[in-house]
């Protein structure tokens, strides 16, 4: 197994890529602490993956969650090894005039501020094990941005940049951070991302922009989450992998 006595964290894990990424570290070998803001959903989704993992409420944008978390990660599973960045939000796929400024605030506090306290509290705890992993869930919104999600895209411009700053500046403590950028998925936040309703039609009209031809899927980007936190992946650092079909190419 590719995560064989690892201990990591996933945010936003009860559903969508969070949910396929804690699932898939599970079945390589790791423990996983699922948090989700949504509490129940992140117990129902630990009662389907099964043993090796456990879930916490937590809300990434606020401190006391997330010293919380971590903690708990640290008293319950002994450790910490992985962090994987992957609570997100968004406003509604619309004219950048017509977001409130209570949404923009949101979307920063959840995309953006949540990397910034979860480096306050995890860094401390890899520096103990000699070193770890964090990754961040950026998007191909951030690299080829599409008109009617302006401030999203911004955010996941700033995870971008985050990720490749963070790499230098942990690399001496053996802290190694990568993003992720995935292209549109089926996930709960579809129907924000396309602005339409999610009809065959409307995905039709997404998917003819993705050259290979479908939709991002949570196993794909679990796929890249298993890759990056793995022994193999070493001397990998700063890197942001778009897992996109062919989106940004």
């Amino acid at each position: 197994m590719r995560l064989a006595g690892k201990v990591a964290i996933v945010t936003g894990a009860a559903s969508g890529f969070g949910r396929g990424i804690a699932e898939r570290y599970v079945r390589e070998g790791a423990r996983v602490l699922v948090a989700d803001i949504d509490g129940d959903a992140a117990l129902k989704a630990v009662r389907e993956i099964g043993e090796g993992a456990i879930a916490l409420r937590a809300d990434v944008t606020k401190r006391e969650d997330v010293d919380a978390m971590v903690g708990t990660a640290v008293e319950v599973l002994g450790g910490l090894d992985i962090l994987v960045n992957n609570a997100g939000y968004t406003h509604r796929n619309q004219s950048l005039m017509l977001v409130t400024e209570d949404e923009f605030d949101r979307i920063y506090a959840v995309n953006v501020k949540s990397i910034y306290l979860t480096t306050l509290a995890v860094v401390p705890e890899m520096e103990k094990r000699g070193g770890g992993v964090i990754i961040n869930t950026a998007s191909t919104a951030g690299v080829r941005p599409r008109p009617g999600l302006t401030w999203y895209n911004g955010s996941k411009g700033a995870v971008i940049t985050l990720t490749k700053s963070m790499a230098a500046e942990l690399a001496p403590k053996h802290i190694r951070v990568n993003a992720i950028n995935p292209v549109i998925g089926e996930t709960g936040m579809l129907e924000r991302f396309m602005g339409v309703a999610d009809t065959p039609e409307n995905r039709a009209r997404f998917v003819s922009t993705i050259p290979l031809g479908r939709m991002s899927r949570p196993e794909d980007i679990a796929n890249a989450a298993v890759f990056l936190a793995e022994p193999a992946s070493e001397f990998i650092t700063g890197v942001c992998i778009e897992v996109d079909g062919g989106r940004c190419v």
